[in-house]
């Protein structure tokens, strides 16, 4: 599996950080608050793959554009960015060696930990 990060899905983590639009939950609130198959399907319905490929920081270049298949490591609900679901996939990568997923993830738990004013006040400048 030759899993890379995905750059457009970690600038717009990035942007949804700044924005304020993230859930400060905890770690293991992940299995719980990560989307279903029936919401990832109905997203992908609605949104198309454009949009759903922005929800996961790994991109499997192994398989087709359009297929679920194809993105690891989901941060959010399609809405907000979990902190959970950062620090799942910073884990995770960390786990599996995508050395490029894990620094990407670990940077977005750390702006996560900054109160929300700093992130509006840089995305602003």
């Amino acid at each position: 599996m030759s899993v890379k990060l995905n750059e457009r899905a970690y600038a717009h983590a990035r942007e949804l950080i700044a924005a304020g639009r993230t859930v400060h939950d905890d770690r293991d609130d992940w299995s719980e608050h990560r989307p279903t198959a029936a919401d990832e399907n109905a997203f992908i319905e609605r949104h198309g793959f454009s949009e759903y490929r922005k929800w996961y920081l790994g991109l499997d270049v192994e398989h087709d554009e359009d297929t679920k298949a194809r993105y690891k490591f989901p941060y959010g609900d399609f809405t907000d960015v979990h902190r959970c679901g950062v620090m799942s996939a910073e884990s995770r990568a960390g786990q599996y060696k995508y050395t490029e997923i894990e620094l990407a993830a670990a940077h977005l738990h750390g702006m996560l930990e900054q109160p929300v004013q700093a992130h509006r006040g840089q995305s602003e400048q």
